[in-house]
């Protein structure tokens, strides 16, 4: 039972892994903004919402919203996510790839490749039409205002150990809850269980 689960783990992981490789590819082919060596102007009038790119900001409310998210780091917080994410990926990757002298190279090459073409602006620029939507102009000022408080400025500056301990906690939650459920339903389907263990034998 022990080597058909590392077997599922395995099979999960690779699933996982291209998953990411899928939206890496997506992510090239997106068009890049024409003036990427310079951070748009916060009077550059933005999309309101993803699918609806004829409905526009407000450049003065868009003015405010790029202010709000600058004080609440959303780039460094994009970057801090993104290596956090990618160092986690590492020793997975490392585990579904075919053994090899080869690995350890792609994998550095593709961190490498994948650090090299995330911009953290681009992250700003893709959630300004979400503050829009979801926030009225006057609530983007009062959240400036309070991030200018002690309060608010604590609250920025716990922000990002919270969100880390929570997504640690949560992959943990998950990956227990998904072993659980699978052990329960192989448990209750013998007759998946065994297809499972004859696949996972034909399976190079």
């Amino acid at each position: 039972m022990k080597g058909k689960n590392m077997k599922l783990c395995k099979t999960t992981a690779l699933a996982i892994f291209v998953l990411a490789l899928n939206l890496f590819a997506v992510a090239q082919k997106a068009p890049a903004p024409k003036n990427q060596s310079s951070p748009p102007a916060a009077s550059k009038v933005a999309s309101a919402a993803p699918g609806t790119p004829d409905a526009k900001i407000n450049p003065a409310k868009e003015a405010d919203i790029r202010k709000l998210l600058d004080i609440m780091g959303t780039k460094a917080l994009a970057v801090q996510t993104m290596d956090a994410t990618l160092n986690g990926m590492r020793p997975m990757l490392a585990g579904t790839l075919p053994p090899g002298d080869y690995q350890q190279k792609l994998i550095d090459l593709f961190f490498e490749k994948f650090r090299a073409k995330a911009d953290p602006q681009q992250v700003v620029d893709m959630v300004v039409p979400i503050y829009d939507k979801h926030l009225s102009h006057d609530e983007i000022k009062g959240l400036i205002a309070f991030y200018g408080t002690p309060l608010g400025k604590k609250t920025l500056a716990v922000l990002p150990a919270i969100a880390a301990e929570s997504g640690e906690a949560g992959q943990k939650w998950g990956e227990n809850l998904g072993r659980d459920c699978m052990r329960e339903v192989l448990a209750e389907h013998p007759d998946l269980a065994s297809a499972l263990q004859a696949a996972s034998k034909n399976a190079p």
